[in-house]
């Protein structure tokens, strides 16, 4: 099957906005959600449809590799090592029960990106840097709508992962712009979002107002 050409390289660091896409069966709409939010400056897109068919899934990812690859913006599989691979995506994440990091990052090779869901784990997280995860993720930093039963990670874990681990580290959960910075200076690289962009009137407008805190990060 013939996938979009890759691109030149996966980046050696995740940091900004991280969009993440809602459940969407619709691949147009869902691809103009994408377009604008990284119109609006998402540095990353994560596609994450847990309940779809794998045709779906598989014509989803195809769908958003081409509107990512037009920006320079990495596509990262959620949970679906396999399609990944399949369709030469830049990188897969993982959860618990997707898969083991180790294994993932020999097939991935070097360039495409890995991350592990940490949850508020120190001790997973440091087998998911052991593994070579390129990213460690944290969360639910706050509560969160798409997942009410998860986890909380209080925001002074990622000062201790910083200083643990030296890989970038990603919060999710709950994360709106009105809380956002405080996440920020707590230590996360990145903000995966997905509510506060995806479920707003305006995607590029709410993609902007959210990566533009990261320009107005102290150097």
């Amino acid at each position: 099957m013939a996938t979009t050409p890759r691109a030149a390289s996966a980046p050696a660091r995740l940091s900004g906005l991280y969009a993440v896409t809602p459940e969407i069966d619709d691949t147009a709409v869902l691809t103009q959600g994408v377009a604008d939010a990284i119109a609006g400056g998402a540095s990353a897109v994560q596609y994450r449809h847990k309940t779809a068919a794998p045709d779906l899934r598989r014509a989803q990812v195809q769908a958003l590799l081409a509107v990512c690859r037009r920006s320079g913006v990495p596509l990262i599989v959620n949970d679906d090592l396999a399609l990944a691979l399949e369709l030469d995506a830049d990188g897969v994440h993982l959860g618990r029960d997707d898969g083991d990091a180790a294994t993932a990052r020999r097939l991935l090779g070097p360039r495409r990106l890995l991350g592990i869901s940490c949850y508020n784990d120190l001790d997973r997280a440091a087998v998911a840097h052991a593994a070579g995860a390129d990213y460690l993720a944290f969360g639910a930093v706050y509560p969160s709508r798409i997942k009410p039963g998860a986890v909380h990670a209080p925001l002074a874990l990622f000062a201790t992962a910083r200083a643990r681990f030296g890989r970038p580290l990603v919060a999710i959960g709950g994360i709106t712009a009105d809380n956002a910075r405080n996440v920020i200076d707590a230590g996360a690289d990145a903000l995966a979002v997905v509510s506060a962009i995806f479920d707003t009137p305006d995607v590029r407008a709410a993609a902007a107002r959210l990566a533009g805190l990261f320009a107005k990060s102290p150097a």
